[in-house]
């Protein structure tokens, strides 16, 4: 399962009211890149595919492809606000090793 914090939670709606796309679901995924292997990717679709993992989550549908879901599961999507900037944060518990970022990791 692919949760969402408290927070994430709250920007998540907020963004998707702005951007008028309420009834769209919010999708996450990898893919090859990054320095370390793989990068995530997040984002808003309003597409379906047969082997798509859906998770409701207190209104919000998190969708995932079967494929990136292998390295996902488990994961919580938090948000954090700080000093050196605000944005997503994977805190996933297959990835054996993270950049300094945060956004690629290798499992």
């Amino acid at each position: 399962m692919i949760t969402l914090s408290g927070t994430a939670h709250s920007k998540v709606k907020a963004i998707m009211e702005q951007e008028q796309k309420s009834d769209w679901n919010l999708r996450m995924g990898v893919r090859g890149g990054g320095c370390s292997g793989m990068n995530y990717v997040l984002g808003f679709d309003n597409q379906l595919s047969e082997d798509d993992q859906v998770f409701e989550q207190d209104g919000i549908k998190l969708v995932c492809d079967m494929k990136s879901y292998l390295y996902l599961n488990g994961t919580e999507i938090d948000y954090e606000d700080g000093l050196n900037g605000s944005g997503f944060v994977f805190k996933n518990p297959n990835a054996k090793r993270s950049c300094g970022c945060g956004q690629s990791f290798s499992a």
